[in-house]
């Protein structure tokens, strides 16, 4: 996300072991000695209701039917899962919509609704744990988005023309289908969208073609990179289109409302060279997709959506659209365990922009470092980049956060350096990780111990000591 507002070889053998060494499949069913219901929760101390225990989605595939005019969605969606114990019942997130009916491993199930958000599924009979199951969910009404202090609304939004599109982190999912909203829990996506016919749609991933029917036309979509929810999105609009591929045969998908000013489009023209020189620093390209939505809307954030980033009606810029490129890999592709390791997906993608400005504008980040150095007060020191609470999340990452990272890079110096910024987000392709176990990570591949380096600049919140505000040769 970024805010629109002012805005080796030893490594190598390592990386290899640990990705020979990932677990593929799925244990076989087992015969639970009792069923009980999934918690209604994953456990983030900061959310600690958003999303649930007792199974694995592997897929949602959405049917959706949107009227623009008087804003009604009907959705069919059928999940597809496993169960991690027994399970008499379970939970989904979803917002404000009317669940119609449900359905497990096609027999009909019992359904309620409790507190915000949650509905508790009751399938004919409990299921055992390791059992594959499907849950079909029939539901309907007029979504709304979630208001959040920060950064406004999150979710389903409405557009001044009569569109629609979702944006917003860390809730956004929830507002428009049936979902176990966590990071934790990620899984492919496959979105068919009926609309009236002078409306066109983008949505993540690879295009599966229109069909005409009676209602409009369907639009269908499918990610097959694991995301986590929150990065799923559609977007209803007068979209103009712009289609490519980057080198490498990734199909490009960009669209730009209606008043998009050329300027934005020209920065979205560079998206192939952007995504080239993110791959040089951060490895291979991560997702089965690429573009970008470009918003009429000033909404008060551009958002990291996977495979195809959404960005606000006054963000359509270089800058921005390296740094939601960035988190492809950091925070797309490796997400966060925990909402307090965001630093792993905010700082990383704030220096992006710092390594984009130092490559293609020639600026010397050193001279930048010291310059920030000098300038911040103690307020600015204050603030955290792990574990920063609730509601904070979205704070310091952005502007602490490059100085951190920079201040690394003369702690461990270029090469390994170089190393981490490379190897990271492979070792953790398609998964989860949290900032103390990249602490861990940094000091192997750097060969030492940086616990009062991440003292002074991560889990602290004052100005780092001397040694570790100017590490190397970034002494003034």
């Amino acid at each position: 996300m970024a805010r629109t507002t002012h805005h080796v070889r030893r490594v190598t053998l390592l990386a290899a072991a640990v990705l020979a060494g990932v677990a593929v499949g799925a244990p076989a069913a087992e015969a639970a000695p009792s069923a009980s219901p999934g918690s209604d929760g994953a456990g983030d101390a900061y959310y600690p209701q958003d999303g649930n225990g007792g199974y694995d989605v592997a897929d949602y595939n959405l049917k959706v039917g949107y009227d623009p005019a008087s804003h009604d969605l009907t959705g069919t969606q059928v999940i597809t899962a496993r169960a991690t114990q027994g399970l008499s019942s379970f939970n989904l997130d979803l917002n404000g919509l009317t669940v119609d009916s449900v359905r497990v491993n096609g027999a009909a199930a019992k359904f309620a609704r409790t507190g915000e958000h949650e509905l508790v599924i009751t399938p004919d009979r409990p299921l055992r744990r390791g059992q594959r199951f499907t849950a079909e969910i029939a539901y309907h009404g007029k979504p709304a988005p979630i208001q959040d202090p920060r950064l406004g609304p999150n979710g389903w939004q409405y557009s001044a023309n009569g569109g629609a599109f979702v944006a917003g982190e860390p809730h956004s999912a929830t507002t428009w289908y049936p979902v176990n909203d966590t990071p934790k829990d990620k899984a492919t996506f496959h979105l068919a969208i009926t609309v009236p016919d002078e409306w066109g749609v983008i949505a993540n991933g690879r295009e599966r073609g229109t069909s005409k029917t009676e209602r409009g036309t369907t639009h269908v979509w499918a990610e097959e990179t694991p995301a986590v929810p929150y990065m799923t999105t559609v977007a209803i609009d007068k979209w103009e289109f712009s289609r490519g591929r980057l080198a490498n045969g990734t199909p490009v998908v960009s669209a730009f409302a209606p008043g998009t000013s050329a300027a934005t489009k020209a920065a979205e023209a560079r998206l192939p060279e952007i995504i080239d020189f993110l791959s040089s620093k951060f490895g291979p390209y991560p997702v089965d997709a690429a573009g970008g939505i470009f918003l009429a809307e000033p909404i008060g954030f551009s958002l990291e959506t996977l495979s195809r980033p959404i960005y606000s009606g006054r963000a359509g810029n270089i800058q921005t659209i390296v740094h939601e490129n960035a988190h492809q890999w950091w925070g797309d592709s490796v997400a966060v365990d925990d909402w307090k390791d965001v630093c792993l997906n905010e700082c990383f993608a704030s220096y992006a922009q710092w390594l984009w400005s130092e490559a293609k504008d020639g600026q010397n980040l050193d001279d930048r470092y010291r310059t920030q150095v000098k300038q911040v007060n103690d307020r600015f020191w204050a603030g955290k980049l792990y574990d920063m609470g609730p509601g904070n999340e979205f704070t310091s990452v952005y502007s602490k956060g490059p100085l951190a990272l920079h201040a690394l890079r003369h702690q461990i110096g270029e090469r390994a350096f170089n190393l981490v910024l490379r190897l990271w987000p492979t070792l953790h392709r398609d998964g989860n990780a949290n900032l103390p176990e990249f602490q861990k990570f940094t000091e192997r591949v750097a060969h030492q111990n940086l616990q009062g380096f991440f003292d002074a600049w991560f889990y602290g919140n004052a100005k780092p000591a001397d040694q570790y505000l100017y590490p190397g040769n970034l002494k003034p």
